[in-house]
């Protein structure tokens, strides 16, 4: 077992939601925390609540240097960074043919290149502590439904980099995992089911695959995971099922959506709420890094 007593934890997108939790737990654990996020109000009076061994520090993943600025700071106030867990991320909904470009390329740039930026920037410290990184993915990585391409388009990358880092780095005696959720009772999931064509969609599907796991319940794979330095996590179960027979079940998918009223009604939707400015996704979601538009 990895003992987290007096390790460093870096954790993106901590201002609240799963990230915030996370911080709790592991400080709960005996780890000193650092809180990295864009919403300073929200991790500063997390560390009020937590006392000693937590720090809050303002950056943007997107911004490559204020990452590599954060990690010093960390490394200066608690010490070395032992783990990283890498779980900001923000989502948009939309018709890939008629979608806002500034959104979808958003998403993509929080979702992939701020994992990339934040790996890059602990990434010393981590191999000189011989530690551990955990990205948060999604079910949406390993398959993949409408609407949300951008999303999947980021997530599976996500996992494609960390199975490749898995390799790199073992033999510095880093171990990489990813963690493979469905919805989870977080304000990014509630934000998400507002839009009406996701709704649509989500009315279509088996009421298995909407059900919403609550944050305690992630928090716990987090620190299972960490503590055992697991290569891949997930939550629900039956992710771990659709992780192994992805290549059987993504043409099923597409075969289950592919001209059906739904998806049609849902496409159509979309696209109207396109044209009426995305008014539903000006909203703050939850571990999100940012906000869609205020803060793009």
């Amino acid at each position: 077992m990895y003992r987290l007593q007096n390790k460093t934890v870096f954790i993106t997108g901590a201002a609240r939601g799963l990230g915030a939790s996370i911080a709790r737990r592991l400080h709960q654990l005996g780890a000193n925390v650092a809180l990295i996020g864009l919403e300073l109000e929200y991790m500063e009076a997390t560390c009020a609540d937590l006392g000693s061994c937590c720090i809050a520090i303002e950056a943007d993943v997107t911004d490559a240097q204020s990452l590599v600025n954060a990690a010093e700071e960390v490394k200066r106030r608690l010490g070395p960074i032992d783990i990283a867990v890498m779980n900001a991320g923000i989502l948009h909904i939309g018709n890939f043919d008629c979608a806002d470009s500034a959104g979808f390329d958003r998403t993509l740039t929080v979702n992939l290149h701020g994992v990339i930026n934040s790996i890059r920037a602990v990434l010393p410290q981590i191999v000189s502590q011989r530690g551990y990184i955990l990205n948060v993915a999604s079910v949406a990585a390993v398959i993949n439904g409408p609407l949300v391409g951008a999303y999947a388009v980021a997530k599976a990358g996500v996992d494609a980099l960390s199975n490749s880092l898995r390799i790199e780095l073992a033999r510095k005696g880093v171990s990489v995992g990813c963690a493979y959720f469905g919805a989870i009772d977080t304000d990014l999931v509630h934000g998400s089911r507002q839009h009406p064509a996701m709704a649509k969609m989500e009315a279509s599907l088996p009421n298995f695959l909407g059900a919403e796991i609550s944050v305690h319940k992630a928090v716990a794979v987090i620190e299972n995971a960490i503590t055992k330095r697991s290569s891949r996590v997930w939550a629900p179960n039956w992710i771990s099922l659709i992780y192994a027979f992805r290549g059987v079940l993504q043409p099923i998918v597409e075969w289950r959506y592919s001209g059906g009223k739904d998806l049609a009604e849902a496409l159509d939707i979309a696209d109207s709420e396109e044209q009426k400015g995305d008014r539903h996704q000006n909203f703050k979601l939850g571990e999100a890094v940012n906000i869609l538009v205020d803060k793009a």
